[in-house]
């Protein structure tokens, strides 16, 4: 096969996998990012604990892409979890299970990775072009602002993997949205997922407690019942639990402008034998008193408690303990997308092909989270970043082929 010239837009998971495999079927792969650096993203994402991916059932894995589950499928089945962890293990980074079912590296960092799979492209003849802006189309090919000046690069085909509307600091800042709905690319609107939510706490609340972290409890909302622990911020919730719940919570609001997350603050006991326990302390005994003898809450669930529901201490025991079960927490709204660690939104699965490329601009492919869907944390994002990059790649292989047939 003829050595063809790819651009590939974007120096974060998805773009790098494409660039992998596009140079391992000899085409002439370069790779244009804005940032200093590449993999940005990638690197703050793997700060406290690179998450690779998860070791649940794959069958139960594919399903935690939402609506977007069945585009995604293909790409999901060409490259799971289990290759991810292989693919990992071949740039010399072993992973392990975590107690949670999540897939680590061994060093727990992302940098180690970053570094074997940047040499390895390298070694490949991928040309990394750092401080590289793609600023939109030209007759000849791409205009990008370089540390140079502004150029047209001509390339025979195109990933662009820029990522979403998420952390705009490290690159992801969406700035692609209104080139491409101006050529025909339909777009759906971004929205704020695995994300923290506002509450209207009383400012004695919110100066007491921000920061403080709430644990063994479990979390209702549409998304079922989950157990795992989260933190109040100055301005509302925020953390694991609340992301599990993140995208039912915010498209209740959507829906109503009204949305709790319901609380079980006692989840090891039953109503029934957390009212008689409530019960049986004295009447002379304060709230206080009565909350950690009876229900072993004190600190910020007792907290909680007086925060959302009105005249809690003179609640008699079964209306307590019900309190005490299922204590809705009112949200206002989802926090900015600024701050969330992905999106939903972006680029409509009826805009591109099979292969992830554009219909409105033969030649020209995507992947990664330009692409409408979302998934929780967990190593959901990273895993699916990598298999559409795969994917992408795997399409403009085939479309050049076509063409020189």
């Amino acid at each position: 096969m003829d050595k063809r010239r790819i651009g590939i837009v974007g120096g974060g998971p998805a773009g790098l996998m494409a660039a992998e495999v596009l140079a391992a079927r000899g085409h002439a792969v370069s790779v244009l990012e804005a940032m200093p650096t590449i993999g940005r993203k990638f690197l703050l994402a793997g700060k406290s604990g690179l998450n690779i991916t998860h070791s649940e059932p794959y069958d139960r894995f594919a399903t935690r892409f939402g609506a977007a589950g069945a585009h995604l499928r293909p790409a999901l089945d060409a490259f799971t979890p289990e290759d991810l962890r292989a693919w990992a293990e071949g740039l010399g980074t072993k992973t392990f299970v975590g107690s949670s079912g999540r897939v680590f590296p061994v060093a727990m960092k992302a940098s180690p990775l970053l570094r074997a799979w940047r040499a390895r492209l390298e070694g490949q003849g991928v040309a990394i072009r750092v401080r590289h802006r793609w600023t939109g189309f030209a007759p000849e090919g791409l205009r990008v602002e370089t540390p140079d000046g502004a150029v047209v690069m001509a390339f025979d085909a195109v990933l662009l993997a820029l990522g979403g509307a998420s952390w705009p600091r490290l690159g992801s800042d969406a700035a692609w949205v209104d080139g491409l709905a101006e050529r025909g690319v339909g777009i759906a609107p971004f929205r704020p997922a695995n994300c923290g939510f506002d509450v209207d706490w009383s400012p004695v609340f919110a100066e007491r407690f921000a920061g403080a972290p709430v644990k063994g409890v479990t979390a209702q909302s549409a998304a079922g019942t989950i157990p795992g622990e989260f933190v109040v911020s100055k301005t509302g919730i925020e953390g694991s639990l609340v992301y599990a719940h993140a995208a039912a919570l915010r498209d209740a609001l959507e829906a109503s402008d009204a949305a709790s997350l319901t609380l079980d603050l006692a989840p090891g006991r039953s109503l029934a034998r957390l009212a008689a326990d409530l019960a049986r302390q004295g009447g002379k005994a304060s709230f206080s008193s009565r909350l950690r003898k009876g229900a072993g809450l004190d600190g910020v669930k007792a907290a909680l408690l007086r925060e959302c529901v009105r005249e809690v201490p003179a609640l008699p025991p079964g209306a307590l303990a019900a309190a005490i079960k299922a204590l809705p927490v009112p949200l206002v709204r989802p926090r900015p997308i600024a701050e969330a660690i992905s999106v939903a939104g972006g680029i409509r699965f009826d805009a591109v092909d099979a292969d992830y490329g554009l219909k409105a601009l033969p030649g020209v492919f995507v992947a990664g989270e330009m692409l409408d869907w979302e998934a929780p944390t967990g190593g959901y994002l990273l895993t699916a970043c990598l298999a559409t990059g795969r994917a992408a790649a795997e399409g403009i292989d085939r479309w050049l082929s076509n063409r020189a047939g």
